[in-house]
């Protein structure tokens, strides 16, 4: 699904490069001065309910929900986009408890001045964590995450491509980025690269230092943006980010990808598709065996998909 993803993207962009008549319309939208706003709410439903069957089956309920909501304001040289990310999921199946099946805010406002009819100096703020507690089912006594833990603050200065409102290309050698645990007990586990909990290595009894609820980290990034319509009522948006410590591991880049294929069957019918992929060298996860053993700890390629349709509405 990736690999297609990714040369989907690939052959949309290099397709709309040699689109004149595309140029002609970034430039008359780029014209346009003021406040431009909007945004997409959709809600998918999906049940399955049993009854002496003979095949076997579990009662399951799932729904999910995602809300993007932007602003963005141009006036002569200076322009300022501000981009909203909602998204919570919920499922329940047979007799267990209502679990969370996907959560995140995305919050990313960005200011340019333009240099030339596609570049901008830009300086970017970006503030990422989850609304509700998440548990490593079917554990569901021990939170390993909650609102703020993490809870991610990057600024970024640097160079913006912009192409019309459909594509972006900043790049930022100066970088901060901010990890916050704010909950004790994740932290004093050293949970999402933070310091943890520091005992005397002669008295395991006595502690020295308890885990820093916070991480802060200089590097580079960089953020692609593309979102536009491929085909007739399908739009695909991929968003892109870099980023690596000069500090640390230079070497060792953290990626989020997170890819969204909007398939629109009427005015308030849709189908979406999305996936995101995150590696971050810093977040240690589980490793098991094949018996669902715990064998160690290291850094994993994270990987979400999630399946939609259902009502949609645009504004």
């Amino acid at each position: 699904m990736l690999f297609l993803i990714t040369a989907l993207f690939s052959g949309t962009v290099f397709a709309q490069v040699v689109e004149v008549e595309e140029d002609l319309r970034d430039h008359k939208t780029d014209s346009v001065d003021g406040w431009k706003t909007g945004g997409m709410f959709s809600l998918a439903f999906s049940q399955v309910s049993l009854s002496n069957w003979a095949a076997g089956g579990e009662n399951s309920f799932s729904g999910n929900t995602m809300i993007n909501i932007y602003a963005n304001y141009k006036k002569g040289k200076i322009s300022l986009d501000n981009n909203l990310d909602f998204g919570y999921g919920i499922m329940k199946q047979g007799e267990q408890e209502v679990r969370k099946t996907d959560d995140k805010i995305d919050l990313t406002s960005k200011f340019g001045r333009k240099l030339s009819k596609n570049a901008y100096i830009a300086a970017l703020l970006n503030f990422k964590t989850q609304a509700m507690p998440g548990y490593d089912y079917p554990n569901d006594s021990v939170e390993i995450s909650r609102f703020l833990a993490p809870g991610y603050l990057l600024f970024a200065a640097g160079y913006d491509y912009k192409k019309g409102d459909w594509l972006s290309l900043f790049f930022a050698p100066v970088t901060g980025k901010l990890t916050i645990v704010n909950d004790q007990v994740l932290a004093n586990a050293g949970a999402f690269g933070v310091d943890p909990i520091e005992y005397d290595p002669t008295d395991s009894t006595t502690i020295l230092s308890y885990g820093k609820k916070s991480r802060m980290e200089f590097g580079g990034y960089f953020k692609g943006m593309f979102s536009k319509d491929i085909m007739e009522n399908v739009k695909l948006s991929t968003k892109l980010e870099l980023f690596s410590n000069y500090v640390n591991n230079p070497l060792n880049i953290d990626i989020f990808w997170e890819n969204t294929i909007n398939m629109k069957v009427n005015k308030y019918i849709s189908l979406t598709l999305s996936t995101t992929l995150i590696y971050d060298d810093d977040i240690k996860i589980d490793i098991k065996d094949s018996e669902g053993n715990v064998i160690g700890k290291g850094p994993r390629t994270q990987f979400k998909e999630v399946f939609g349709l259902g009502f949609s509405y645009k504004f």
